[in-house]
């Protein structure tokens, strides 16, 4: 077993779920609090949409940034280091978002920054579990680390019940509580190792290297969209499709993801359990994405249904995408250590950068004539393509992905 023996294995899994917990509880949060935010200031009701784009956007820009900027230093300066710095950022940044008074650019550019040190707590987590545990059990630790960390969100969607700002301010604190905890785990013993030797560490640019090498690190990229095609579009405007469905009652995007990411909660363990019994990663995700695509044909179709039955359809949603932790995983045990939490700490940030073109791509087809088929209404006819897409060219990289279960991580490219 990969282990430093000052880390207890159960410390560093208790540590990065929190630590993701944490981490989705932010990332999430504006999501929840997009309306009633946007609405305290002064923002109109036919602008909530295009301002929450805008922002959602802007906060996916700052962890494409931060992805690679962690990432990187991750690999160079160490994991543990990386983590103190990824959390002190969107720590404060979110405690300064609390204070946003009527200022859109103000908000923007602490998603921005908040989005920036976001980028760097998940894939580092992952990285540093996946590098201290028995390679035979290792999908068990890292789906519970987004097992309980999903939960985040439900705590945000509870929190932001007494006001948006006070659930910006108990978001920043919760990063500061952690950066406590952190003192209780060091140093993974394969990157110590490595440390001493003369191997490049941290060298992104190497990832393009080769087309090999680049198509490995795409397909790693590209499996994981579809989790955030479900989340940044189907979840986070929900309250856009129910009007364009017709279900029966508002939908409150709060209380959307909070039923989701119950769901996803419980997917991640599913998903890392059938892992580990089909002894195989590629057939757990395929299985998951092949979920994915149903669940979002039925949430696509579930015309003038109950407010009930579509959170329902949500939750089982939810499920469906509860590949996320394996995805990561995957993509960390495709890298050798030298390159590893580049690699870990990029191919999420850039599935959620992703968004920005997905969103930009599905309000576009929404207003275009073609797409309207459906009582003048294109959201739901573009949503399905663009969900087509992302499906199909993740089941094609599952196909084509070498197979990492217990495959031994210590070695560098």
């Amino acid at each position: 077993m990969n282990q430093n023996h000052r880390n207890p294995l159960n410390i560093i899994v208790i540590v990065a779920a929190l630590g993701y917990f944490v981490d989705i509880y932010d990332l999430i949060l504006f999501s929840i609090v997009r309306i009633p935010s946007l609405r305290a200031m002064g923002i109109g009701e036919a602008e909530l949409k295009s301002s929450g784009i805008f922002l959602i956007n802007m906060q996916m820009i700052g962890m494409l940034a931060g992805g690679i900027v962690w990432g990187i230093l991750g690999d160079k300066r160490g994991r543990l280091a990386t983590l103190f710095g990824t959390i002190l950022v969107y720590s404060l940044a979110n405690i300064a978002n609390g204070f946003v008074d009527h200022s859109l650019s103000m908000y923007a550019a602490l998603r921005l920054i908040a989005g920036f040190g976001l980028a760097g707590e998940l894939g580092i987590g992952i990285t540093l579990v996946a590098e201290v545990m028995n390679k035979d059990t290792r999908a068990y630790a890292t789906s519970i680390v987004a097992g309980v960390g999903i939960c985040g969100a439900v705590l945000a969607y509870l929190v932001s019940e007494w006001g948006w700002r006070q659930a910006y301010w108990t978001g920043g604190g919760l990063g500061l509580c952690l950066l406590a905890l952190r003192i209780y785990v060091s140093e993974s013993g394969m990157f110590e190792k490595v440390k001493e030797s003369s191997v490049v560490r941290g060298n992104f640019l190497s990832l393009f290297s080769s087309f090999g090498q680049f198509m490995k690190y795409l397909r790693c990229i590209l499996i994981g969209i579809p989790v955030w095609f479900v989340i940044g579009i189907l979840i986070t405007f929900s309250k856009e499709f129910g009007e364009a469905l017709g279900v029966h009652g508002v939908i409150v995007p709060g209380r959307a993801i909070m039923f989701h990411y119950t769901g996803a909660a419980m997917g991640s363990l599913i998903t890392g359990f059938l892992s580990q019994k089909l002894k195989s990663r590629r057939k757990a995700i395929g299985l998951a994405i092949l979920c994915v695509a149903l669940m979002s044909y039925l949430y696509c179709s579930a015309f003038g249904v109950s407010t009930t039955l579509f959170y329902v359809i949500m939750f089982f949603l939810g499920i469906a995408q509860g590949y996320w932790s394996m995805f990561i995983t995957v993509a960390s045990e495709q890298f050798g250590t030298n390159i590893r939490s580049t690699v870990t700490t990029t191919v999420p940030n850039f599935v959620r950068g992703a968004v920005i073109l997905m969103t930009v791509w599905w309000s576009w087809m929404s207003k275009e004539t073609w797409c309207n088929t459906h009582d003048g209404n294109g959201v739901l006819n573009s949503a399905m393509i663009v969900g087509a897409v992302v499906v199909l060219l993740a089941l094609l990289s599952v196909w084509k992905m070498a197979e990492t279960h217990a495959k031994d991580l210590d070695y560098t490219e």
